[in-house]
């Protein structure tokens, strides 16, 4: 193990240096993946010096999210503090579902459960759990929706037309976890938005009375906190009223830009969380723990047990429920993500999470300063996002974007809303400064000045 720890350290700092000269990896296409990496598995071990160099090769020409140049995801850079709990928790290995396996690894999670949902405004009813992403957390909460509606769904299986709402522009595992959990894709109503891709309230109780009057069974209602491509924010006080005139369950999907919670700036975009039934946020997002970092509370824990809860003597041979966290979770073997947000938390407190957040926007502005000053630049963002969309020079974003990617340039992505596709700069890496984003641009126009003309030949030609 010291070798191999060894080793780790030596192809870590290979890695940091080669990034620190080159903050975009070799761009490899995919069909050529096979042939210019040493992938293949073989009988034979291979000696230690082709292991070590295929290794090595692999690493360096992996696509780069914790750089300068990687504004692709919702997710990005690399926090120092947050990477040594993951290393930690793969060296220590082990499975959350039980205490006698986890032990004081079970207390980590229980105290950030405790302490989110006391961020919440929630009592001691509250509880959560973690999840391998926020597709996950929205199945989850899904589920608890389905339970609590009919409670003899877990036994009978579902036999009622449910519905469940959403924005147009909400994450594409709504429909998915309709699926799942036998709701059905097709019983998914997808809800209007305003100019600023928030979901349009007044259309929300429309299409609840208009499904009621049919004989559908309204369920669940899904908010979004930070839509994935403009990065909005539905209101939730004026949807949680109409819920609870119907009795439905509201989940806010905040994985995006839930994160919020920790700042007092910005926490009144989500004015009204404590009186949702359920909500999820990614640490692995907005607070820059690695992938991935996924937590979902709710505000009564009846609704895990009750939904999640299956008993097995094999497993839970000591210790009260309340240790034994399997009883409370999707998965029966989990990793420990606990442990990189609680080294983050732990060292940095509550309010170095709020800087992180904040710093976020922070940087959103600088970029969209920079864009409104600029006449060769249309916006298409507003203020409190950190998603910044922009056009260049008219040029089409999917071809900008791409060839940014395969010059081995910058890697950002596009999006869409309405009529318009534009390039969409995450100003997610908290490690950023004000600088790196002047330099994106910076960069974007060289590139743009110096391949314009096979820039624009790509567009096909003009109709007349």
């Amino acid at each position: 193990m010291q070798n191999t720890l060894q080793k780790f350290l030596q192809l870590s700092e290979k890695l940091l240096h080669d990034e620190s000269r080159k903050p975009v990896a070799d761009f490899i296409p995919s069909e050529e993946l096979f042939t210019a990496l040493d992938l293949d598995l073989s009988e034979d071990p291979l000696v230690e010096e082709e292991f070590d160099a295929a290794l090595e090769n692999l690493v360096l020409k992996t696509p780069r999210t914790a750089t300068v140049g990687f504004f692709n995801q919702l997710f990005g850079g690399r926090n120092p503090d947050a990477v040594l709990g993951d290393l930690l928790a793969v060296m220590l290995n082990n499975s959350m579902y039980t205490y006698k396996a986890a032990g004081a690894q079970i207390g980590v999670e229980k105290v950030i459960l405790r302490k989110v949902c006391t961020m919440l405004g929630w009592d001691d009813k509250a509880e959560g759990t973690f999840a391998p992403g926020g597709s996950m957390t929205n199945y989850m909460a899904m589920v608890m929706a389905r339970d609590n509606f009919d409670e003899t769904i877990k036994t009978k299986g579902v036999k009622d037309s449910l519905m469940v709402y959403t924005s147009k522009e909400s994450h594409y595992s709504i429909p998915k976890n309709a699926a799942f959990s036998g709701i059905g894709r097709d019983q998914v109503h997808y809800i209007a938005t305003d100019d600023y891709g928030r979901m349009e309230v007044t259309k929300l109780a429309q299409a609840i009375e208009a499904d009621i009057e049919i004989g559908l069974k309204p369920m669940m209602i899904n908010l979004t906190a930070g839509t994935t491509v403009l990065g909005a924010f539905d209101a939730i006080e004026p949807v949680v009223k109409l819920a609870k005139i119907h009795n439905i369950w509201v989940h806010v999907d905040g994985a995006y830009c839930g994160s919020v919670l920790f700042s007092n700036r910005y926490r009144s975009l989500i004015k009204g969380i404590e009186q949702v039934d359920s909500f999820s946020f990614n640490a692995h997002k907005m607070l820059g723990t690695p992938l991935s970092c996924s937590i979902i509370v709710t505000r009564d824990k009846k609704h895990l047990h009750e939904s999640f809860s299956n008993d097995a003597s094999y497993l839970y041979q000591t210790d009260h429920d309340e240790f034994n966290l399997g009883k409370m979770s999707l998965q029966c073997g989990r990793r420990n993500d606990a442990l990189k947000f609680w080294t983050l938390w732990k060292s940095v407190g509550t309010k170095g999470l709020e800087k992180i957040v904040d710093h976020q926007f922070d940087l959103a502005q600088v970029a969209r300063n920079y864009i409104s000053s600029n006449p060769d630049y249309t916006l298409y963002s507003y203020p409190d996002s950190i998603s910044v969309c922009f056009n260049y020079r008219d040029i089409p974003p999917r071809i900008l974007c791409t060839s940014l990617y395969e010059a081995q340039e910058l890697l950002v992505g596009y999006g869409s809303f309405g009529d318009h596709e534009f390039v969409r700069l995450v100003t997610i890496n908290a490690q950023n400064d004000a600088q790196v984003i002047l330099n994106f641009f910076k960069t974007l126009e060289a590139f743009v000045e110096k391949n314009y003309l096979e820039l624009i030949a790509q567009c096909g030609p003009v109709e007349a």
